[in-house]
């Protein structure tokens, strides 16, 4: 969440927070011109939603062994068999990322008796793919490329440049803002003034989504589905406008 204020004079500040599509109940405060703290208060909510163009991937493999060499050795093989195929259905390498690699034996316990199964690899890449059309195809070719040994934990969604959608939630939230106060200052019978203190809260958070493994039956496989849904901007603004006399 980033937070931009800017003070004209000193005022208490509300913030609005706002989460996906639910926004908070507006905060609104008139005070009277005679006051130390002479106008109206408000908090207005803008929000824009937009298709995501680009979809985070973490994918990798966990292989076991007998020994620590052949684990780290199959494990090796089967993460470039992974990374290969992205890179061949057009992920920029400079966009993979290797976020774990770790090595571990593993125990069996049954019995009340501690036995040595073999060592595991674990090596996971966090890949961009910035064609979500192409991300179920994608995925798919790596899936079958690492083989039973590959795991994906999950996919996290975003747009890339956000920027034209913030401003027009700041616009929305602004206007947002804007009515509420005329409509006091009208309904009490006073003129609004210019806006004193301004405070925003941004928030985009990303859809929640689940990647469920294909089965992999022949090259005539339907291809994993990929919908990205919609990603929201939303933004508050808390403003303070002075009332004139």
């Amino acid at each position: 969440m980033r937070g931009t204020t800017i003070a004209g004079i000193a005022v208490a500040g509300i913030l609005l927070a706002a989460c996906g599509s639910q926004a908070a109940q507006p905060n609104i405060t008139v005070n009277n011109p005679g006051s130390n703290q002479a106008g109206i208060s408000v908090s207005g909510t803008g929000e824009v939603t937009g298709t995501p163009d680009t979809v985070s991937v973490d994918i990798g493999v966990s292989v076991l062994a007998d020994t620590v060499g052949e684990a780290t050795a199959e494990a090796a093989e089967k993460a470039d068999a992974v990374i290969n195929s992205l890179v061949s259905n057009g992920v920029d390498p400079d966009d993979i990322t290797t976020t774990n690699y770790s090595i571990h034996p593993e125990y069996d316990y049954r019995s009340d008796t501690e036995r040595l199964i073999g060592y595991r690899v674990n090596n996971t890449v966090r890949a961009k793919i910035r064609d979500v059309s192409e991300a179920g195809d994608a995925l798919d070719d790596a899936t079958a490329a690492g083989g039973d040994d590959v795991r994906v934990s999950g996919l996290q969604f975003s747009i890339e440049d956000d920027a034209e959608m913030v401003e027009a939630a700041r616009d929305a939230a602004w206007n947002d803002a804007l009515a509420k106060a005329q409509q006091l200052a009208d309904l009490s019978g006073q003129t609004l003034g210019a806006a004193t203190s301004i405070t925003e809260t941004l928030s985009n958070p990303p859809p929640p989504i689940a990647y469920a493994q294909a089965a992999f039956e022949g090259a005539d496989a339907l291809a994993t589905p990929i919908e990205p849904g919609t990603a929201a901007v939303v933004i508050g603004l808390h403003v303070q406008f002075a009332l004139e006399d």
